[in-house]
């Protein structure tokens, strides 16, 4: 039996506001909330700092980029100290003048920050207009040793490529965490939506089996945008366990801080007695580098 111990994860659904000083602190409260009610290691959606700006194309939208390190992640940074648990967190990261990413970033509970993971897959769909803001993420597919285990760390696209999962699991990862901003055109919502959500959550129920893994899926809420258009972002963060059962999960309209214990005692059952590890051909894979056979 593994001799890791049990963690709690904390995911803030969140409603965000145009303005970046206001969900600054909004975050930080909950942040400190979702500690005091016992969470280890906390997540915001992505791009938590702002509605969510690429709906449409502005080069003027580059300027809510920001350095890391830099002026938001030494407030995360000093907040995780002081709690003393584990902070993740999605900015717009300014690397340099004309590269920018979709960045997650990493505290330790003794407020170091033990790294960073740039998005790797970048859609480009109506509203979702991302390849015009974000260079892909160059880091690769990255997990963290924290105090309280090791976690590795997706964001929304992400989370529909079994390939990222996999090969973040395959590091140790005992817990996946996808950072998201995803919802609903609302003209489509009738027809489409019942279909798109439960999608959305399968392939990631899906990555919990296929490893053995816990997988979270922390999303914003709210409708942003004009009042006939724009998106409806429709919550139900939610965590599977390594089995694919939902053992936690939000509403799709109120903000929200879900918590979710992550016993490694639970996967290493699900191995055992599941054990797609074991059983994978490594030698007759190779034809996944190509884009088409």
């Amino acid at each position: 039996m593994t001799n890791a111990k049990k963690f709690t994860l904390g995911l803030l659904q969140m409603k965000c506001v145009a303005e970046a000083a206001g969900n600054l602190e909004h975050a930080l409260e909950r942040i400190t909330e979702a500690a005091n009610r016992g969470a280890d290691v906390i997540c915001l959606p992505e791009l938590f700092l702002s509605h969510y700006f690429c709906q449409h194309t502005d080069i003027a939208l580059f300027d809510l980029a920001e350095t890391i390190p830099g002026p938001t992640t030494e407030r995360l940074g000093s907040l995780a100290k002081s709690l003393g648990k584990v902070i993740v967190a999605s900015l717009f990261e300014r690397r340099t003048a004309g590269v920018f990413h979709n960045t997650a970033v990493v505290f330790d509970a003794d407020g170091s920050m033990l790294g960073i993971y740039r998005k790797m897959h970048i859609p480009d769909d109506p509203l979702y207009h991302e390849k015009y803001y974000f260079t892909p993420g160059d880091t690769g597919f990255r997990t963290f040793d924290t105090r309280f285990g090791r976690i590795g760390v997706l964001i929304c696209w992400d989370q529909w490529f079994p390939e990222g999962a996999r090969l973040t699991a395959l590091q140790g990862a005992q817990a996946l965490l996808y950072p998201t901003a995803i919802g609903w055109h609302p003209r489509e919502k009738a027809e489409f939506g019942a279909h798109q959500h439960q999608a959305w959550e399968t392939i990631q129920r899906s990555h919990a089996i296929a490893n053995g893994v816990y997988v979270a899926a922390i999303n914003r809420t709210g409708h942003e945008g004009p009042k006939d258009g724009g998106l409806e972002f429709w919550g139900a963060s939610f965590v599977s366990d390594p089995f694919g059962v939902v053992i936690a999960k939000g509403s799709h309209e109120q903000e929200e801080i879900l918590l979710a214990e992550c016993d490694p005692a639970r996967a290493e059952d699900v191995r055992r007695n599941w054990p797609f590890l074991r059983d994978r051909r490594i030698d007759a894979y190779g034809d996944l580098t190509k884009r088409w056979i």
